[in-house]
């Protein structure tokens, strides 16, 4: 299995809409490939764990997921990757024998979507900010993963879609989508089982890890700082915060990763303002007192400096 954490490409030049920059001793690119993660699905080995009122975490295939079994079917919060459709399928079955009924994507990237197509063919509705149906429907990129993304096919698509906030009760849960300020991306949304205080904020918050903020996509490092502080106007000191990527989160986590942001950003605002080109600012390393908690993802410190840099 490949280990995100562990993959270490060879720097190679690295192209955005505004530079191009030949680097030989900084990385620009993820630790890991789209390629490589669909690889990495089809052996992946996945991993259960309860939350609270009857909510599980399966984690181990692209994004993180949640599961709400009962009588009104299984609600699940993103798809994870199609290639582990055989362990996805057979972790639901452990969780309950409940059909699928309704599927949440809290935004469009393919480690969050690409399960979409099976689980919909499984009898699950799909639901999502009406951005991620417009990304979804149109060819999309992410250079910083090699990634090219054809428009998806119809049975992939969220059909239910909304613009600021949707509630609804499943299961005898009341589930709020929200918008977020575009951050990560411009088609983010948290959702809450306002019923047993767990709420899922996407690749808004990383839990120990840096953070990909997809520029391609609407989003920006201002965004991720104002969703932070949108999810902590949302929860309390008791609530499960689950990520898109990582271990399962708390308040403190969260406040912990907003002031990671908060300080990196400055630090790199006032070089880049000092007339630091990007390259100049990423061999000072602004992010080297906080590599040994966030910096073993597969956002290394070089490409995340460089993400603050085309925000700041």
């Amino acid at each position: 299995m490949v280990d995100p954490n562990r993959m270490q490409p060879q720097p190679r030049p690295f192209e955005s809409t505004s530079q191009t920059f030949a680097t030989e001793d900084v990385a620009l690119e993820a630790n890991l490939t789209t390629a490589q993660m669909r690889a990495a699905g089809k052996v992946a080995r996945l991993t259960i764990a309860p939350l609270r009122n009857s909510i599980t975490l399966i984690s181990g295939s692209g994004g993180n997921v949640l599961v709400l079994p009962g009588d009104d079917g299984k609600v699940v919060v993103d798809s994870g990757l199609a290639t582990s459709k055989m362990q996805m399928s057979e972790a639901f079955r452990s969780i309950s024998s409940d059909p699928l009924r309704s599927l949440i994507n809290t935004h469009w990237h393919f480690d969050h979507t690409d399960g979409n197509a099976w689980m919909h063919a499984d009898g699950a509705t799909i639901c999502a900010h009406e951005k991620t149906l417009d990304r979804m429907q149109h060819r999309q990129s992410i250079p910083e993963f090699e990634g090219i993304y054809p428009p998806s096919p119809s049975g992939a698509l969220p059909t239910v879609t909304f613009e600021q906030t949707m509630t609804f009760k499943a299961n005898g849960h009341d589930i709020v989508l929200t918008r977020y300020t575009p951050a990560h991306t411009e088609t983010d949304i948290s959702v809450f089982f306002a019923d047993a205080d767990v709420l899922h904020a996407g690749d808004s918050f990383f839990s120990q890890f840096y953070p990909f903020i997809d520029y391609n996509s609407g989003g920006s490092i201002d965004g991720m700082i104002a969703a932070c502080r949108e999810t902590l106007g949302l929860i309390g000191p008791s609530t499960i915060v689950v990520g898109g990527h990582g271990r399962v989160g708390t308040c403190s986590d969260l406040a912990s990763f907003l002031q990671m942001l908060v300080e990196l950003r400055g630090r790199v605002a006032a070089l880049k303002d000092s007339g630091a080109s990007a390259i100049e600012v990423i061999r000072q390393r602004p992010t080297a007192p906080f590599d040994v908690v966030w910096g073993n993802g597969f956002v290394s410190p070089d490409l995340f400096t460089w993400l603050i840099y085309r925000g700041v």
